[in-house]
């Protein structure tokens, strides 16, 4: 039974409070970063700089870190380039998010089970992330 609480006891934690808000803010980024760099190597791929041979699991990486990304702005930490906005608007947000995280699911499904070419659709619909960004990111100070 102790040894049952002790595997349990610790997933608890991160629950009960979250780490110093430069954490969050750090991991935050991390997500964000991972989704642009996989954006750009498949906007590579997509304007055929680069041969598609990749293309499917790029695109699964983006879809497993959109998957991701909605509980990285769960904590209410303001900061980084986040607006303040992704927090008092938070139903239009998470909406996008999750949009966002279903759309780049289902273009990393086709991609795999029917080809990189026939996701292309899906992709486009999938990457508007200037849409949100517009509304929820600060521009980055130069």
């Amino acid at each position: 039974m102790l040894c049952v609480a002790g595997l349990i006891l610790p997933s608890l934690w991160p629950a009960a409070g979250y780490a110093e808000d430069k954490d969050v803010l750090d991991y935050r980024m991390h997500i964000m970063h991972t989704l642009n760099e996989q954006s750009a190597a498949l906007g590579l791929i997509l304007s055929g700089a680069i041969p598609e041979t990749n293309g499917a699991a790029h695109m699964e990486a983006i879809a497993l870190t959109a998957s991701t990304a909605l509980k990285a702005f769960e904590p209410k930490v303001r900061g980084g380039e986040a607006k303040a906005e992704v927090w008092t608007n938070w139903p239009d947000f998470s909406k996008r998010m999750n949009e966002f995280a279903r759309l780049t699911r289902e273009a990393a499904k086709v991609a795999k089970e029917q080809g990189f070419g026939a996701a292309g659709p899906i992709i486009v619909d999938a990457l508007t992330c200037k849409s949100c960004h517009e509304v929820y990111r600060q521009e980055k100070k130069k």
